[in-house]
């Protein structure tokens, strides 16, 4: 039996979003938000500007879309990681491990998000679209501090937890940027400076 019309326009119209989103992603990596435009993206996507304008009106809703793809994304990815896991009697290495590994991948993975995330001259509307990421990383980094050092008061752990995300983001630029091996090193030092971070905390409550 044949599948519906109207069911393989809406399998067509959703590969050529996701065919849009992935080319602005490379173009972002590429030439940074400002530079790329929809003419670019549209060709980078093999797509006409007036197929483009079909889906998305101008490239802030395509940044909009990436932005809101890239936050569930990695979102679950961190969300899987913790997953069952007893995150208050963990080694601290094993949880700076869990806590920093997906934040890395889903960054080496997609270049791109460094000029949305990090984009600090975004538009208003545009930046709240990335802020559920900061937020949800946020508030689990300070769940995880506040299992294990329940000394610490609320703003205490928050105010660690911000600490923590802060120095991810101000090292995840060059750790993107960076060749395998110097990368690798980046990432060691990264963890170095959140264990010894973290540490001292830790000792306090035993």
């Amino acid at each position: 039996m044949a599948e519906p019309r109207p069911v393989r326009r809406q399998a067509r119209g959703e590969r050529r979003i996701a065919e849009i989103l992935d080319a602005a992603l490379s173009l972002f990596a590429e030439v940074g938000y400002e530079a790329a435009t929809t003419n670019a993206i549209a060709a980078r996507a093999g797509i006409s500007p007036g197929s483009l304008y079909q889906f998305f009106r101008n490239k802030e809703a395509i940044a909009q879309a990436l932005s809101a793809r890239l936050v569930e994304g990695t979102r679950d990815a961190h969300a899987a990681a913790f997953a069952d896991r007893p995150v208050a009697t963990l080694p601290l290495d094993e949880l700076v491990d869990l806590m920093l590994d997906p934040l890395i991948e889903f960054n080496v993975s997609n270049p791109g998000a460094k000029s949305l995330f990090g984009n600090t001259d975004m538009p208003a509307q545009l930046a709240a679209a990335t802020r559920p990421l900061h937020e949800a990383v946020t508030r689990r980094v300070t769940a995880v501090v506040t299992a294990r050092a329940p000394h610490l008061s609320a703003v205490e752990a928050a105010r660690t937890a911000t600490v923590v995300v802060q120095i991810v983001k101000a090292m995840m630029p060059p750790i993107v940027a960076a060749e395998t091996e110097e990368r690798a090193a980046l990432v060691t030092e990264l963890k170095r400076a959140i264990r010894g971070y973290l540490a001292p905390l830790e000792d306090a409550t035993t």
